[in-house]
């Protein structure tokens, strides 16, 4: 697989959990244990795919990705554009 290789959601938590057990220090030979705990991934893969998300996070830290609205515990996972659409849905209840 190349480096460009898409990940499935499957293989970015194993990722993120094996960066928690694993971590502890960059090394060549993290990243192969990494791959070997995702599984199909090169090493080159994995530490492609951490620099990316260390990127990403660079990325929404300094302000350039804008975060996403979470509704609040309880709130139904609705999304409306204005006030009259949500007002619509409620009355289809």
């Amino acid at each position: 697989m190349d480096s460009n290789s898409t990940w499935t959601a499957k293989q970015n938590k194993l990722f993120e959990d094996a960066l928690v057990v694993l971590g502890g220090g960059i090394s060549p030979e993290l990243w192969w244990r990494v791959a070997r705990a995702v599984g199909g991934k090169t090493a080159e893969e994995a530490k492609r795919h951490y620099e990316m998300l260390v990127e990403d996070v660079e990325q929404i830290e300094s302000g350039h990705v804008p975060l996403p609205r979470y509704k609040p515990a309880g709130e139904k996972a609705f999304d409306f554009i204005d006030e009259q659409e949500r007002l619509k849905h409620m009355k289809l209840e």
